[in-house]
C-alpha cells in the first residue's frame, strides 16, 4: 500500500517502555503485520475491534493558508498510547496499531520546486487527491473486516476519505443502501468551505457534494469564523445542522451535554463518523490554537457518549500539533489524543 509504513511488534515495542510487575499497551496491543501475509490478510485475521491509523501530514492545512505542524503529534501520541497501563479499566487486547503513512516525500517536492506562494498553494491542492486516495483505500480495508478505524491526523481534510472508505466499504458489505454516511464533527470551523480544490477547510462539502455524506451536525462552532455564505449552506439544507460555540456556552440556550444528544438523535438513522478538531479545545496546539473553545473534559466526555450513543463507523482526531512552523510549541498534545483515544474505546465495554 502506497505512502504507508506497517508496524511490526517490535515496531510497538521500540517506543514502549517496559518496566517490571507492570504491563504497558504496547506489550498488548497488536501491531499489523502479525504474520508473514498481506496487509488486507492481516485485517482479517486479527480478532481486534479498533485499528489505529496515523495520518501525519499538514499538506491539507497548507493547501488551506493555514500554519504546517499537523505532522508532529502522531509519534507523541504513539509513545503516550503505547505507554499506557494494560489493566482492568483497559486492556488493549481488542486493538491494533497498523502503522502510519508518510507523504513526506511529496513535500519536499512542493517546497523544493513551487516558484510562489500561491504555486505552493495549488500544488498543495492537488497532493491532497494523493491523500485522499492512500487514506481511503486503508479506511475501506478496515471497514470491510468489520473493524473500527481511529484516525490520528493530520489536517482535517482527512475526514473526507474517511467518510469515503467506510461509506463504501459498509455499502459493499450489505449494511447500507446508498454509499453514504452521517457525521458528527466537534470543531471550532465547520470545515464546509467551498470546492475549491481540496483542502483542510472542505472535507464535508466534497464528501457531501460527491454524495458519500448523508447529514453532517457541526457542533461548537465559533461564530467569528463562520463564513456568512457556509453559515447560509448549511441553515438552508435539511440533512445539515449546526450549532455555535456561542448558543451553548455564552448565551446558554442549551448545554453542551444536551447539543450532544441533539447530534447523537439528528444522524441516528446511519453510520456516523465521529470527528474532533483539536483547535476546538481551548490552548491545544493546532494550526489554529485558540483561547476560546471546550474544555478538556467536554472533549473527552464527547468521544465517550459518541461510542455509546452512535452507529459508530469511525473515530477521526485532526489537526493536532506538538510543534507548528511557527515554533510554538506542546509537548502534552500526544498525552491528550491518548486520552481521547483510550476513552472512546473504554466506552465499548460500558
Amino acid at each position: 500500500m502506497q505512502y504507508f509504513k506497517p508496524y511490526t511488534k517490535q515496531d510497538l515495542l521500540s517506543v514502549t517502555h517496559i518496566r517490571r510487575f507492570e504491563t504497558k499497551l504496547g506489550e498488548i496491543v497488536q501491531p499489523l503485520l502479525a504474520h508473514n501475509i498481506s496487509i488486507e490478510d492481516n485485517l482479517k485475521a486479527s480478532n481486534a475491534l479498533f485499528v489505529i491509523v496515523g495520518v501525519p501530514e499538514d499538506i491539507g492545512i497548507k493547501a488551506n493558508k493555514g500554519i504546517g505542524g499537523a505532522d508532529s503529534a502522531w509519534m507523541p501520541f504513539l509513545q503516550s498510547f503505547l505507554n499506557s497501563q494494560s489493566n482492568d479499566f483497559f486492556s488493549g487486547a481488542q486493538v491494533m496499531v497498523a502503522g502510519h503513512f508518510d507523504f513526506s516525500s511529496i513535500s519536499g517536492v512542493i517546497e523544493n520546486n513551487a516558484a510562489s506562494y500561491d504555486e505552493k498553494v495549488e500544488a498543495y491542492k492537488l497532493a491532497v487527491n494523493t491523500i485522499d486516495d492512500a487514506v481511503e483505500k486503508m479506511i475501506k480495508e478496515i471497514v470491510k473486516v468489520n473493524k473500527i478505524p481511529i484516525v490520528i491526523g493530520g489536517g482535517h481534510n482527512n475526514a473526507y476519505p474517511c467518510i469515503k472508505g467506510a461509506a463504501k466499504a459498509l455499502y459493499k458489505m450489505g449494511q447500507i443502501p446508498l454509499a453514504q454516511i452521517n457525521a458528527i464533527n466537534i470543531d471550532a470551523h465547520a470545515d464546509y468551505r467551498p470546492a475549491e480544490g481540496r483542502h483542510s477547510g472542505n472535507a464535508f462539502r466534497y464528501a457531501e457534494e460527491d454524495g458519500f455524506l448523508q447529514k453532517y451536525c457541526a457542533v461548537a462552532v465559533h461564530e467569528n469564523y463562520l463564513t456568512q455564505n457556509m453559515w447560509i449552506d448549511m441553515v438552508n439544507n435539511p440533512f445539515m445542522d449546526l450549532i455555535t460555540y456561542e448558543d451553548i456556552f455564552i448565551r446558554e440556550k442549551q448545554t453542551f451535554t444536551q447539543a450532544l444528544k441533539h447530534a447523537f438523535h439528528f444522524t441516528s438513522d446511519n453510520f456516523c463518523g465521529i470527528e474532533l478538531d483539536v483547535d476546538a479545545i481551548a490552548n491545544t496546539l493546532s494550526s489554529a490554537v485558540s483561547p476560546v473553545g471546550i474544555g478538556v473534559d467536554n472533549a473527552r466526555k464527547y468521544v465517550q457518549l459518541a461510542a455509546q450513543k452512535c452507529k459508530v463507523a469511525y473515530l477521526h482526531i485532526a489537526e493536532a500539533a506538538t510543534q507548528l512552523n511557527d515554533s510554538r510549541r506542546n509537548d502534552l498534545t500526544g498525552k491528550l489524543i491518548s486520552y481521547l483515544v483510550t476513552d472512546f474505546m473504554k466506552a465499548f465495554n460500558d
